[in-house]
């Protein structure tokens, strides 16, 4: 079978620990989430924005689960992410602000459990 990489467009998930660094406030949480949302293996939609492939040759994407979830959004709805919209991949910048502005207003996720520093 063909592997590819999948950058979630549109949103910025703290990172786990890896290259001898260290995990990021609610990086293993972000994880675990991304993971149960679209386990390996599992059958998702990719719907690409202006730009296919990052800088690192990954694919660009909004990923939809089987049951039609958009992990991206609910990742940014939960608060296992923050926005993140880089040039020219905008789509849906303005969805995931709301959603991540809703969840930080609760306190979700990322947004209860670190320092502002560090989200």
């Amino acid at each position: 079978p063909h592997t590819e990489s999948v950058r979630l467009l549109g949103i910025d998930t703290p990172e786990v620990a890896h290259h001898g660094r260290s995990a990021e406030c609610f990086g293993p949480e972000a994880a675990q989430r991304t993971a149960a949302l679209a386990p390996v293996g599992s059958i998702v939609r990719l719907d690409r924005d202006a730009e296919a492939r990052d800088v690192y040759d990954r694919v660009l994407a909004y990923v939809t689960t089987a049951d039609g979830r958009v992990v991206n959004l609910v990742l940014a709805a939960e608060g296992f992410a923050t926005p993140l919209a880089i040039s020219p991949n905008y789509a849906l910048a303005d969805t995931i602000a709301a959603l991540s502005s809703a969840a930080a207003s609760q306190g979700l996720g990322l947004w209860g459990a670190c320092p502002a520093e560090e989200r």
